[in-house]
């Protein structure tokens, strides 16, 4: 099957919901991630998330950086998570999330953890927490856990989101990525999730998407985390998978084309995409 393009045309003949008119309505983002040496991805997906028009944020971070990081973020509620000896977060910790894995209109899990093992335990947890039909985005070492989880890979199959880069989307394969477009299709046929690696976007269903606009600036620090937290926002507010993942796509890439006209192609920050987003969105709109 042919890949889509992607352009700000087709985008506008496929709107997102009307922006509700309260904070219930533009949905809950619930991350889960932050790790003492990396709360700044979490923060990051966070941000994004907001820049995209949910209306309530949460972030579940190190229970170390937690009070920093609700200093510095004083949109979300922040919750403290148990740590590890090496100061991890500790996977099975994060059933003291309940309450707000109930509550949420889109989780992310991933973003700046840095334990392998516990952050299979913290996905194994999450699937048996989880409602039936909350979607869930894995992003980083979340991501990363999925392929040796089956239980979990099954539970959550059917309202997964993944953003993979091509490293991660070849671990996931188990081979190298050769065909970016047939590989993403493939991940989102075995995973049963919608899938956004670098520029095209794949649903279970065979629906094949390309994005035509982004520039090699975007390979920075934190580019994905705000890239998984736009997605994340959309999803929340209540765009279906395969649109909130286009969607975020496209603004992803073209807030970085405009970064790299007024800052220069190499050197902006990915904290500086999010100033972006709810310009691209208005004219988007």
């Amino acid at each position: 099957m042919a890949a889509e393009f992607v352009t700000p045309t087709s985008l506008r003949d496929w709107p997102l919901p009307e922006a509700g008119s309260s904070k219930q309505e533009r949905g809950d983002v619930l991350v889960i991630g932050g790790a003492r040496k990396t709360p700044g991805a979490a923060m990051l997906t966070g941000l994004a998330a907001l820049r995209a028009g949910a209306g309530r944020l949460t972030l579940a971070v190190a229970d170390s950086v937690a009070p920093a990081v609700a200093v510095s973020l004083l949109e979300a509620g922040v919750v403290g998570l148990e740590e590890t000896e090496s100061r991890a977060i500790r996977g099975e910790g994060v059933r003291a999330l309940a309450d707000d894995i109930e509550s949420a209109g889109c989780i992310v899990a991933g973003p700046g953890l840095d334990d392998p093992e516990e952050a299979a335990a913290l996905l194994r947890t999450l699937a048996e927490l989880v409602p039936d039909e909350t979607p869930v985005l894995l992003d980083a070492y979340a991501l990363g856990t999925l392929k040796d989880e089956k239980k979990a890979r099954e539970t959550l199959a059917g309202r997964l989101l993944l953003t993979p880069n091509a490293t991660e989307a070849g671990f996931l394969l188990g081979r190298d990525v050769d065909d970016l477009e047939k590989d993403t299709a493939e991940l989102a046929a075995t995973y049963g999730a919608v899938v956004s690696c670098m520029s095209v976007v794949a649903d279970p269903d065979g629906g094949l998407w390309t994005i035509t606009t982004g520039h090699s600036g975007l390979a920075t620090s934190g580019s994905g985390d705000v890239l998984a937290g736009v997605m994340a926002g959309l999803r929340a507010r209540g765009a279906e998978p395969a649109q909130a993942a286009c969607w975020a796509a496209y603004l992803h890439a073209a807030a970085g084309d405009r970064l790299s006209a007024r800052v220069g192609p190499l050197g902006f920050l990915a904290r500086e995409l999010l100033e972006e987003l709810p310009v691209l969105l208005r004219e988007l709109g």
